[in-house]
């Protein structure tokens, strides 16, 4: 079991052992993914560094993800495992019980920095909580890439969304599609990257607009039931709200059942983040409105793209900016699809 001290004793004797590497990361800025300047869109790497080079005869890749319990934790999965299928690469997927297990997840991560993988896929439950992982793994000369949506700040790659823009697109929707009035915001757990840049995109959005107002913005920890709860006091609050934006698509599913139970389903537009399958049911249900997905199956595909042509010394630049897009009804079958490859021929047509 590891500890906070031992957390903190495993920071600290990755930073003495990594030497050259220490150095390197800390010549980084600290990344913010959705601002950062060295970057390069997805369906630019084979255009721009060529084919994907034939991996070396052995190499392993480790994933270490949030929690599978989630969906998109599992497609993201899914997507790894496709990339290194084709690519003859060993490939092991590990992920902590639950979203909210810091030193689980740090822990699983360590274990596999000892079991000499090539390159680890890093989904931190929070910015902090894998900074040690990722210092004994540059000791290690082991290749890191940051997938989606927590941001270690010294991270040399990221991969994954526009985090800022999930909010913004929603926004948008409720400025095209509404004449204003009250909205809610259900955030995802505190100190993670991608709840507060979700959140502030839809809220400094639509404030702008001017005839909109916030009346709430309440943590819930990613948790459906939690965000049910939270939906019911809102609306208990504001009986004539018009909308709410959730940051992922189970906190939203959550939100739909509280808005149904209030009798205020005709009334109150409903968004999440993520594009799971049981939020694309729930559109054509005709219960959520809409959701930003961010497709990740192809995310995956895309990480452990990355992770190979670094392993083959291509020089990246620090990242990878994976695609997302808005699902209503209107539009969701043009994305509903199971194939990749037809997912990618629509998305690069856009």
């Amino acid at each position: 079991m590891i500890t906070k001290t031992h957390f903190r004793s495993v920071l600290f004797a990755g930073l003495l052992a990594s030497g050259a590497s220490v150095a390197a990361a800390q010549d980084l800025a600290p990344l913010n993914s959705d601002s950062e300047p060295d970057r390069i869109d997805w369906s630019e790497l084979e255009t721009t560094f060529g084919a994907l080079p034939a991996p070396a005869e052995g190499t392993k890749v480790g994933g270490v993800s949030k929690t599978l319990t989630n969906e998109y934790w599992r497609s993201l999965g899914e997507g790894y495992q496709n990339e290194a299928d084709k690519m003859g690469v060993g490939f092991a997927y590990q992920a902590a019980p639950s979203e909210g297990d810091q030193l689980g997840q740090l822990s699983i991560a360590e274990n596999m920095i000892l079991q000499d993988y090539n390159a680890l896929l890093l989904s931190p439950q929070t910015d902090n909580n894998l900074q040690p992982a990722l210092e004994s793994a540059q000791a290690k000369g082991i290749t890191v890439v940051n997938v989606n949506d927590a941001v270690i700040p010294s991270v040399a790659h990221y991969v994954g969304n526009v985090q800022r823009d999930n909010g913004v697109r929603v926004a948008q929707w409720f400025i095209d599609n509404t004449e204003g009035g009250k909205v809610a915001v259900i955030e995802g757990q505190p100190g993670v990257f991608a709840a507060g840049q979700r959140t502030d995109g839809f809220t400094a959005t639509i404030e702008e607009a001017g005839n909109f107002e916030v009346v709430a913005s309440i943590p819930a920890n990613w948790s459906r039931e939690t965000a049910y709860d939270a939906a019911s006091t809102i609306l208990q609050q504001h009986p004539d709200l018009i909308g709410f934006y959730a940051n992922n698509d189970g906190m939203a599913l959550g939100v739909v059942e509280a808005v149904k139970a209030a009798d205020l389903a005709d009334q109150v537009a409903v968004f999440g983040t993520d594009g799971i399958s049981d939020a694309y049911a729930s559109i054509r249900a005709g219960d959520l409105t809409g959701t930003v997905d961010s497709f990740p199956v192809l995310t995956g595909e895309v990480a452990m793209e990355v992770a190979l042509r670094l392993l083959a010394g291509q020089d990246l630049p620090r990242v990878v900016a994976t695609p997302q897009a808005l699902i209503t009804a209107n539009n969701i079958d043009a994305y509903a699809v199971a194939d990749t490859e037809a997912l990618r021929a629509t998305l690069l047509a856009e």
